[in-house]
């Protein structure tokens, strides 16, 4: 099979072709696993995250990519309920171990012997992987492959983000970064709580535009100030300096969210100016997501199937995956991007 593999962490912005292109042999399914033709896989900040180092592999070479969406080709005999030729998903959880007191609670993302799919084990920027059967995800009929792709990350971990405010209809929310996730969670949100406004935080003009465009009740740079203190923020970016900013602009009582897996040190600073009153002051609070749980994906997509969320997406073809994480490194971003497998 054709496959792109990391076999060395670089920055991005120095070498253009941090993937290389490989023949490998096709996986074979365990017991327990199902073999699946990937036809897209989309394209995640998380990916960079592995390639420069901020969230390096354990193992080298590695096959990345872990929103991925294929068929069921074959499967292992302990294999029940799936079946060859279903159409399934596989998000960010490839495996937990089922036994610590995490997995028995259904909190499996917090499991100390968790597995990300395209980083502890090879991933869907292949033609075929292999996965756990309990961590493919049937598709619903309603999204074609691409518009699929991104729901499995950048919407799933939205939708954790967004439990994770604790919010209550009515109450205002707001959205830092406007790439792949804060698109789809303006959807999610605006359906669940059609009481509340929505206000987004961008960078570029573009960004700004399209928060517009998806019903935004307010919409300005990072740095600007909204015209009302927000009851929960859920931060999207990969740097530090949107977090304080985010703090200043909470209510009492508040939550900040940061949906990051890593943030990147070039500006970790900024935190030195860190304000306790202006900042933390009248019991604000922060929370970080770790990783999504089954039940995060599963539910997700049940809810964007009813909806039904529509995801902005940018195709690229297969042997363009480079040109796609130079896009994403460049934020050249409008919704998500995604790779057409096969």
């Amino acid at each position: 099979m054709k496959a792109l593999i990391l076999d060395e962490m670089m920055d991005v912005s120095l070498n253009k072709n941090p993937l290389k292109g490989v023949n490998l042999p096709i996986p074979v399914p365990s017991k327990d696993e199902v073999l699946i033709q990937v036809s897209a896989c989309g394209v995640c900040h998380t990916e960079l995250d592995e390639i420069e180092g901020r969230l390096p592999p354990p193992r080298l070479p590695v096959v990345l990519g872990h929103q991925v969406i294929g068929r069921v080709v074959d499967r292992g005999v302990s294999v029940n309920r799936l079946q060859v030729g279903e159409r399934v998903g596989v998000a960010w959880i490839y495996a937990s171990c089922g036994r610590c007191a995490y997995c028995l609670s259904g909190q499996e993302n917090l499991c100390p012997e968790f597995r990300g799919t395209g980083r502890d084990a090879d991933g869907g920027y292949a033609q075929y992987m292999v996965v756990p059967e309990v961590s493919a995800f049937p598709i619903p009929s309603v999204f074609i492959d691409v518009d699929a792709a991104p729901l499995l990350c950048a919407g799933a971990i939205g939708y954790r983000s967004l439990r994770l405010t604790e919010l209550q209809d009515g109450q205002s929310l707001g959205l830092t970064g406007f790439g792949a996730s804060a698109h789809l969670v303006l959807q999610l949100a605006k359906h669940i709580y059609p009481n509340s406004g929505i206000y987004a935080f961008a960078r570029s003009e573009s960004e700004r535009s399209f928060a517009r465009q998806l019903g935004a009740a307010w919409v300005g740079d990072t740095f600007d100030t909204p015209p009302i203190k927000l009851h929960a923020i859920i931060d999207t970016t990969p740097v530090w300096k949107p977090v304080l900013q985010a703090l200043n602009h909470l209510s009492p009582g508040g939550r900040l969210v940061i949906n990051a897996i890593r943030k990147e040190e070039s500006d970790k600073s900024i935190l030195l100016e860190l304000d306790y009153p202006a900042h933390l002051w009248h019991e604000k609070e922060i929370k970080s997501v770790a990783n999504v749980t089954r039940r995060d994906v599963s539910e997700f997509m049940e809810l964007a199937a009813q909806i039904p969320i529509r995801p902005e997406v940018q195709v690229y073809p297969f042997e363009e995956a480079n040109q796609a994480l130079i896009d994403l490194k460049e934020r050249k971003i409008r919704g998500a991007k995604v790779l057409m497998i096969s």
